[in-house]
């Protein structure tokens, strides 16, 4: 119809009023009043001719009902805007309207001949707006009224013979056109309330994910005591927002996923805590039992954002982590292979249940200062196994949201151009005795990162911590991404004992659109953080190449390589490789 309407102002009158008709025809039938110019109608067009003759009669009675309520409608709305468009009688009548432009002549005989052009109150007519469905058929309705009222009163210099003659013939050369028209847009409507009467909900969006790893040790004992295995982790999310602008999200986990015993050259067991860890293994029950492992609320207060977080609340959810292509949100299945080249391990200290609070400030259209944050939050574990850490909903002694286990964070997040990102943050943490420092409040207390020595003091005892942390990403073209991380900390105990000191750092490259649009190529090297002051000198360091490939929008492949050196922080550590093959289904 829109090609109609075109043809009718650039041609002539006449053939304006030959389409009116035609539309009004489209209109008028049943099942038709949304055959208006509008998406719909293209979407319409890729339904089949089978499915059309399927529906056509449990649509009939819809359409017939549809039809009164729509020209209701279309009447409502002429009559709520007879107060803000004014009738003009003539184009010159307009601002925005020059005798240069293109539909001048069109407007002007519309205006001039059949008078149903209305204008806005400030004399504009807003040519270049986008026009919706029910304007277009108020000011379609318009229109006709006002040839009718042309014809009963026998304008005969207005409408002639000719005219009428053109609208008839019009009205015959599309009728096959109009008729299937009017069947797939009733066979569309059905199928659009079959979907609204057995859709899910109108605020809440399910999504997925589903990890399947198989995965191996190698390296001397390490390789030796180690069989390959296939894991899963298996995560279902409900995102849901009341009002548009925020989210609540309820996730439900399960995964079988442990992480591999490393062994020194003698075959001992080594207790390498978080080093060689996979995000794949954070958040899994080890047995594939179902938990909420993630309950938190997301919304706007003013300029602001506030993070209200019930259950499964970590840093890197709402604070900027600078780490692009090796970060997925939560150790989600699309970034890097190991938590250590995920994320600054300053955002690993402490997590769970709390609030956050993260506030905007520069200018969007500076040169210099893109638009930057300043983000405060507090999280207190979650641990629920006995004699680990503390547990946020316990009310009894030593735990609570302020008598066990806890990380307060600041951090200032700035946008330098369009390439350059940078974060200086600085949390401060208290752990109880035997908790580690880097578990994120999660996985029952159990070190995500990092060696022994730098998560669990050897006095055990209670110990605060005050760690700082720098991270960076430079994005020099959009094929080529490199960023990294230097991390300080500082652990005081409070009892008797001696303090101890931890460092971490690492840095990495990416290449996004390698080969194919969506993969990714990624290197990250490093040193998983290692205590200064502990039995053990030896640095560990872990070096990860993995390539995303991206078989689908819902579907990507990772093979990957991880090399860890000195797992135990002992001269008498073997080097470890793991190899893993992660496929990711998202939905």
């Amino acid at each position: 119809m829109s090609n109609i309407l075109w043809k009718s102002l650039v041609v002539s009158p006449a053939i304006l009023g030959a389409a009116l008709l035609v539309s009004s025809t489209a209109i008028a039938s049943p099942a038709a009043s949304n055959a208006v110019p509008s998406s719909s109608t293209t979407e319409a067009s890729s339904v089949g001719t089978s499915s059309t003759i399927e529906v056509s009669q449990k649509s009939e009675v819809l359409a017939q009902a549809r039809d009164t309520q729509v020209l209701a409608q279309v009447n409502r709305y002429s009559n709520e805007n007879n107060t803000s468009l004014n009738q003009v009688t003539s184009v010159s009548q307009f601002s925005d309207v020059q005798p240069t432009d293109w539909a001048f002549q069109s407007l002007q005989s519309l205006v001039e001949r059949y008078g149903c052009i209305a204008g806005y109150p400030n004399g504009t007519f807003r040519g270049n707006r986008a026009l919706t469905r029910y304007e277009f058929a108020a000011g379609l309705n318009a229109c006709l009224d006002r040839v009718n009222e042309l014809i009963a009163t026998a304008t005969a210099d207005l409408v002639t013979k000719q005219d009428l003659a053109t609208l008839q013939r019009l009205q015959e050369e599309f009728s096959a056109e109009l008729a299937t028209l009017r069947g797939r847009v009733d066979s569309l409507e059905a199928r659009t309330a079959e979907l609204e009467a057995h859709q899910f909900s109108t605020t809440t969006k399910l999504k997925g994910e589903a990890i399947f790893a198989a995965t191996d040790a190698f390296g001397s004992e390490t390789g030796k005591a180690n069989r390959a295995v296939l894991q899963d982790r298996v995560r279902l999310g409900l995102e849901t927002s009341f009002t548009g602008r925020d989210m609540l999200t309820t996730r439900l986990a399960a995964g079988n996923a442990t992480g591999f015993d490393f062994k020194d050259n003698t075959g001992t067991s080594i207790n390498a805590a978080g080093v060689g860890k996979q995000t794949f293994q954070v958040g899994s029950t080890g047995n594939n039992s179902v938990k909420i492992d993630k309950l938190t609320y997301e919304a706007p207060v003013g300029p602001a954002r506030v993070y209200i977080a019930a259950s499964g609340g970590q840093h890197s959810d709402y604070a900027a982590v600078n780490n692009p292509y090796f970060f997925d949100k939560t150790d989600g299945g699309k970034g890097a292979l190991s938590t250590f080249a995920s994320e600054n391990p300053i955002y690993r200290i402490g997590g769970g249940s709390g609030i956050a609070l993260n506030v905007p400030f520069g200018k969007p259209g500076s040169s210099l200062l893109k638009p930057s944050s300043i983000t405060l939050g507090y999280l207190a574990s979650n641990n629920t196994t006995a004699g680990v850490g503390s547990n946020a909903a316990n009310p009894a002694p030593g735990n609570g949201l302020f008598d066990g286990n806890y990380a307060a964070l600041g951090q200032l997040n700035f946008n330098v151009g369009n390439r350059v990102a940078l974060a200086a943050t600085y949390v401060h943490g208290y752990q109880k005795a035997n908790s580690n420092l880097f578990d994120s409040g999660l996985n029952d207390g159990n070190a995500l990162v990092g060696t022994s020595q730098a998560n669990t003091p050897t006095v055990a005892g209670p110990s605060s911590s005050n760690s700082y942390g720098l991270s960076a990403a430079f994005k020099p073209s959009d094929k080529l991404s490199v960023s990294g991380f230097v991390s300080y900390h500082d652990i005081v105990p409070e009892g008797a004992g001696v303090g101890r000191e931890a460092w971490s750092y690492g840095v990495g490259l990416a290449l996004p659109d390698f080969g194919k649009k969506g993969n990714v190529l990624g290197i990250f090297g490093g040193a998983q953080p290692y205590s200064l002051g502990a039995t053990g000198r030896e640095t560990p360091y872990q070096v990860e190449g993995f390539y995303k490939y991206r078989v689908s929008e819902n579907i990507s492949v990772t093979p990957g390589v991880i090399w860890v050196t000195s797992p135990g922080q002992n001269t008498n550590s073997n080097d470890a490789f793991i190899g893993t093959l992660r496929t990711t289904f998202s939905f």
